[in-house]
């Protein structure tokens, strides 16, 4: 492969990536946040099966597939399962709109870009330059996390962390060991099972899975 068919079809890749996190944020439906987390481990599926190309390397293919498997299939799959056992499609009151949203995913994207220069520059190679947009990917996740108040919102900022996490950790060192992306793509996989089992638990026992009328009852 061509460094310039590398650099543009890695630069695809992060597109997507990236945009799906945006899109996260501005979409309201939760059916329509797992179609965009599927489409996020999509795109870093395809990042990694780049990097394999590249590098030439079966490990890192067989971590594409993986990949793939976990973070397009069996993530958005659960979480599918979950919303199936709610009756509460939408958002309904996030902290924050869909302008504000909108306007710190830009802001967030931009210092993303200003903190990882220091890391662009030390790397120097084409996977390097897109370090910022895995960064991006984090933050917006952890905005989402702060702002969003049903759970599996909350456990669509977490995957959006994870995702920036492991999109940062590909980009800089060309892959990661098997062993390691299995070792973390399982601890996902865990929390969002047992989300999963507890949202279901919450919606049965007391009808709602927001974080504020659980607080309401609480109190």
């Amino acid at each position: 492969m061509s460094d310039v068919s590398f650099g543009q079809l890695l630069d695809l890749a992060c597109g997507v990536f990236l945009l799906a996190a945006v899109g996260v944020l501005w979409r309201r439906r939760l059916t329509a946040l797992v179609r965009l987390l599927a489409l996020q481990g999509a795109a870093l599926a395809a990042m990694v099966a780049l990097l394999a190309a590249r590098e030439r390397s079966v490990e890192l293919a067989v971590v594409a597939v993986v990949a793939a498997a976990l973070k397009a299939v069996m993530v958005p799959r659960m979480l599918w399962r979950t919303l199936a056992a709610s009756d509460q499609p939408r958002e309904a009151a996030p902290l924050a709109d869909i302008t504000a949203s909108l306007l710190a995913a830009a802001a967030l994207t931009l210092l993303a870009y200003a903190a990882a220069d220091p890391l662009v520059t030390l790397t120097g190679t084409t996977a390097g330059r897109a370090v910022p947009v895995g960064l991006a990917v984090m933050l917006i996740g952890f905005f989402a996390l702060a702002t969003r108040r049903r759970a599996v919102s909350q456990v669509t900022g977490m995957v959006l962390v994870d995702n920036g996490i492991d999109a940062v950790a590909f980009l800089t060192t060309a892959g990661v060991p098997l062993v390691v992306e299995l070792g973390v793509s399982l601890d996902l996989l865990l929390a969002v099972v047992v989300l999963q089992v507890l949202t279901a638990r919450l919606h049965a026992v007391h009808g709602v899975t927001g974080l504020d009328e659980l607080r309401e009852l609480h109190d």
